[in-house]
């Protein structure tokens, strides 16, 4: 298991990585099913069943916003591929099955990626994917097309304009109702934000930004609640709820 969603109020799913598959735990009946992945490793079942396709390391899962697509980190078949909450339907979004860095404005599904480990996407429809090894973030746009918005490729720290920032083995990323995307920066032991509107990346907390109180260890997780940042600080086993302000 890597991460989990709410969906409604009683749907949890989870990624059952290492099975290669999703899992729903009822939280009214307690029970568990699996809905996508047969549990075997492999790349099958686009256009159909999610329950009938094959996945190879289930990294993360993540809702859209109306909770209608369920985004799935693929990422040992270099893709993320989107399930239809209603239908059950799987389908490729983004990557090729080929490990590389994606040209700009190529179709997203013919696009090669470097290692997907987390997607993520705003109300305008913009489906954000963040490569560790690649220290970078992607967007695939409403049109199907992909381009990288952030990062310079080479890890480091580095805030500023978002394609000469540089990131250190990111992890982990969300989005606010505004379309702004926050990343936990593991290896920088940082929480960075991206602002689509400006074009920059900067530094909300760790390395002596925001609360001089909180120092990070291995930040693995974000996510946007009610107006409230959470931070998974793994290294230091804890949960922070941040208030940001602009």
């Amino acid at each position: 298991m890597h991460n989990c969603v709410l969906v409604g109020d009683h749907r949890l799913l989870v990624s059952d990585s290492w099975n290669h598959c999703v899992r729903e735990l009822d939280l009214k009946s307690m029970q568990v099913t699996t809905i996508a992945g047969t549990g075997s490793v492999g790349f099958t079942g686009d256009g159909g069943p999610a329950t009938s396709a094959q996945f190879n390391f289930l990294m993360c899962v993540a809702t859209n916003p109306s909770q209608t697509i369920l985004h799935l980190t693929d990422l040992k078949n270099y893709r993320v591929r989107d399930m239809n909450l209603a239908s059950g339907v799987v389908t490729t979004v983004a990557g090729n099955g080929k490990k590389g860095v994606p040209q700009n404005g190529r179709p997203a599904s013919e696009a090669s990626l470097v290692d997907p480990r987390a997607a993520a996407s705003d109300a305008s429809g913009n489906l954000y994917v963040l490569e560790r090894n690649g220290h970078a973030l992607r967007v695939v746009r409403p049109d199907g097309t992909i381009e990288t918005v952030a990062g310079d490729g080479k890890k480091g720290f580095r805030d500023g304009a978002a394609l000469q920032a540089q990131f250190g083995s990111p992890k982990h990323l969300c989005c606010d109702p505004t379309g702004t995307v926050f990343i936990a920066d593991d290896e920088n032991r940082a929480i960075r934000k991206y602002d689509p509107t400006s074009g920059q990346v900067t530094t909300v907390l760790g390395r002596g930004v925001g609360d001089l109180r909180i120092q990070l260890l291995h930040p693995h997780g974000v996510r946007w609640y009610a107006g409230r940042l959470y931070v998974v600080d793994t290294g230091n086993h804890r949960i922070l709820r941040i208030q940001l302000t602009n």
